[in-house]
């Protein structure tokens, strides 16, 4: 059973508008790599320049924010839920 990761709606246009995205497990890493391989340009929504989450995202497993853990070193496991969440500005 593969883990899912659920796609926010600023993103769907990257992914054909599907909402939840079946990826292999392994680390966050390998799992934002699998979705830039098979959604072009997904990356650079949810990775800064060198690499790291950026700062208006926040990516969570099992409702656990992945900065409170091993960040992108975050471990996945069949049947997690990894959710991208981009964080809303307010004023």
């Amino acid at each position: 059973m593969p883990a899912n990761v659920r796609i926010p709606t600023a993103l769907r246009k990257l992914t054909s508008d599907e909402e939840v995205i079946e990826v292999s497990a392994g680390t966050v890493a390998d799992v934002i790599a699998e979705l830039q391989q098979r959604f072009p340009g997904i990356k650079e929504r949810l990775l800064d320049e060198k690499g790291t989450v950026r700062r208006f995202v926040n990516v969570y497993v099992n409702e656990e924010d992945i900065r409170f853990l091993q960040d992108q070193e975050t471990q996945i496991k069949d049947g997690d839920e990894i959710s991208i969440i981009p964080a809303i500005a307010g004023g």
